[in-house]
């Protein structure tokens, strides 16, 4: 046990660590051989200390469920302060459960290193004259993703499940040549997100590529490859002496157990042979698969590309009729456009004509005012003329005196009556004061 745990204490922890535990595992031995009690022992554990920066990857997520160790064996009555107590060299813990009915619990580091150094360091001591044991916790959000596309890496592993949760730490797992297996891990920080992304994956096709081959999330099978069985936490039970009453040995050719163990041999060389034909009946049905996937691929690129031409072509219809339509709009504007302008030519020359109509009107009625005016003038100056001599101006028969009045000037053409101008003619009777009387 000393010879595994070694090389991890030698990479881990300083040299001075390694003699603390070996005093630790030893049992208490002083100088002399004696064993002495727990209380006897130096108190070195309390005046060491790690430098966690020098533990510290770059990039490390710290307090993570990987730096999460389970302490068993405790004592009973032991309280959350000395387990503190107990880890306080391996820095400040984040998380402490202690269950005092059944002695064991739970303490969260600040990364796997230290965790790792102080499981080296702490399993298998005695803490108040019990030996503890100390082991990495049960990831309980741990989950295995299978049927990886060749390259998808840990980033992409990581931000493609991140959107179940916050996630700790994302694994593609590769051979011992760094090529990937097509299996990865991914470790949440809580339950809850884990499942989330167990169901979704399960009812749903994810896809983390491209490649339209969906992952299988299932959850992580936990084990222990570092620390195994050993011999002291066997129960040793009636079947435990039974099975060991024999030593490790060649079965001899011609025995019972030689017959059964060829017949064993023999199953376990058929099992292997139709995993192999499963493998390879696998195999085939995948490749078979990924033809009929390409040809699909393939049709189903020119069905989308047969679909943006439609597509294409009805957003060229669209935009011809959108075009032919502003067009008729722009026709119909431009035909308003014309009818008000004309409209405004009819209007401006009617108004002009109207104008010069006036004007026209004006300057007639301004002549015959000054005609009239004129005649007027005249009139009167013959009936002036008239009154002061008695006597009709030369030229001029049968003109009226004022013994005949200028009334049978308008009787003219009745019968019996003589005298006067005739009707037809105008005499100088109609241009006097009598024309005003008269009308």
């Amino acid at each position: 046990m000393q010879g595994n745990r070694g090389p991890q204490q030698q990479s881990h922890a300083p040299p001075r660590h390694l003699h603390l535990n070996d005093q630790k595992k030893a049992g208490g031995a002083n100088s002399n051989g004696q064993q002495t009690e727990p209380s006897e022992q130096p108190n070195l554990n309390a005046a060491l200390t790690i430098d966690l920066q020098n533990f510290r990857k770059p990039g490390e997520k710290v307090y993570t469920q990987r730096s999460r160790l389970f302490v068993g064996n405790l004592p009973t009555g032991v309280t959350e302060q000395e387990v503190e107590k107990l880890f306080s060299k391996y820095g400040k813990p984040s998380e402490i459960f202690i269950n005092k009915d059944r002695g064991f619990g739970f303490i969260r580091l600040e990364t796997r290193t230290v965790a790792e150094i102080a499981k080296a360091e702490l399993d298998d001591t005695t803490f108040r004259g019990r030996q503890i044991r100390v082991r990495f916790a049960t990831h309980g959000a741990a989950l295995t993703v299978k049927n990886l596309p060749q390259f998808v890496s840990n980033e992409l592993l990581e931000e493609a499940f991140s959107m179940f949760g916050q996630i700790e730490r994302a694994i593609v797992i590769v051979d011992d040549r760094g090529r990937p297996t097509g299996n990865g891990i991914v470790e949440f920080t809580s339950k809850p997100a884990a499942r989330k992304a167990l169901d979704r994956c399960a009812d749903g096709a994810f896809l983390l590529t491209a490649f339209p081959r969906p992952v299988i999330v299932e959850p992580m099978e936990q084990c222990d490859d570092d620390e195994g069985l050993p011999e002291k936490i066997v129960v040793k039970n009636q079947q435990y002496h039974k099975e060991r009453e024999n030593p490790p040995r060649f079965a001899q050719p011609g025995t019972f157990e030689y017959e059964y163990a060829m017949r064993w041999k023999a199953l376990m060389n058929m099992e292997k042979q139709q995993y192999q034909q499963v493998d390879r009946n696998i195999k085939e049905a995948q490749e078979k698969l990924e033809a009929e996937m390409e040809a699909g691929r393939h049709e189903h690129q020119v069905m989308l590309m047969r679909q943006d031409l439609l597509r294409r072509q009805e957003e060229l219809r669209r935009m011809e009729e959108l075009h032919n339509q502003e067009l008729q709009k722009r026709k119909q504007l431009e035909l308003r456009q014309e009818e008000e302008r004309h409209r405004r030519e009819d209007e401006m020359r009617m108004h002009s004509e109207e104008i010069m109509r006036r004007q026209q009107e004006k300057g007639n009625f301004s002549e015959n005012r000054e005609q009239e005016m004129r005649m007027h003038m005249a009139a009167q100056g013959l009936n002036r003329s008239s009154i002061g001599g008695n006597s009709a101006p030369a030229g001029v028969p049968n003109m009226p005196t004022d013994n005949n009045p200028l009334m049978v000037v308008g009787n003219n053409n009745l019968p019996g009556v003589q005298g006067g101008f005739p009707r037809g003619l105008q005499g100088p009777a109609d241009f006097g004061p009598n024309k005003r009387r008269r009308f």
